[in-house]
């Protein structure tokens, strides 16, 4: 191993989180196979190299591959929450921080909102800055991703946002992404 709990985004901007960095030899057609230590553990599931990075490459952690198998075997894939809503992340002013007590300096502008979607129903605004959901601090988008994760969906949360400089708790309901979220979109 050569690293512990890097983040890897993939082609399709998907981000994979907590993932062992290693220089242990792999090929096409290697993905989805164990990666062993010395001991003779299995440490994770290889998963994707970077082309041209001379044996630069990564595996799913065994706690996360553990984690994450259930769902795999019960539905062929993990299911995530989503909001509906395009964001630019951005450091606020210092008074701003300071005068909301906030525990960051980033937040996440809202630069558009899908009519229809869970963010709009629940009354996020082009123009807020969401700064919390489900009482955890949102930095990036990277943040809030992580936090949308199966249990959140269908389940109402608090997404904390500024707006006019007052801090503002909005109910939402996280719907699943991808092919059930194009199912909603095309029946509503």
């Amino acid at each position: 191993m050569s690293a512990l709990g890097r983040t890897l985004r993939t082609e399709t901007g998907r981000l994979i989180d907590n993932i062992v960095q290693t220089d242990a030899a792999l090929n096409p057609g290697n993905s989805g196979g164990p990666l062993i230590d010395a001991g003779g553990q299995v440490v994770g599931v290889n998963t994707a190299t970077i082309r041209g990075a001379q044996g630069l490459c990564f595996a799913i952690g065994i706690n996360t591959a553990t984690a994450i198998l259930p769902a795999l075997l019960r539905e062929g894939r993990v299911r995530r929450g989503y909001l509906g809503l395009s964001t630019q992340q951005v450091d606020l002013h210092p008074r701003v921080v300071s005068f909301h007590q906030l525990p960051r300096r980033q937040a996440l502008f809202v630069v558009g909102v899908e009519d229809g979607a869970p963010a709009a129903m629940a009354g996020l605004r082009e123009g807020d800055f969401v700064i919390a959901f489900a009482d955890q601090p949102v930095a990036s988008a990277d943040d809030l991703f992580r936090l949308l994760t199966q249990e959140k969906i269908g389940a109402f949360q608090f997404l904390t946002v500024l707006r006019n400089q007052q801090k503002v708790e909005l109910r939402i309901t996280p719907v699943e992404s991808g092919p059930a979220r194009a199912r909603l979109t095309k029946a509503a």
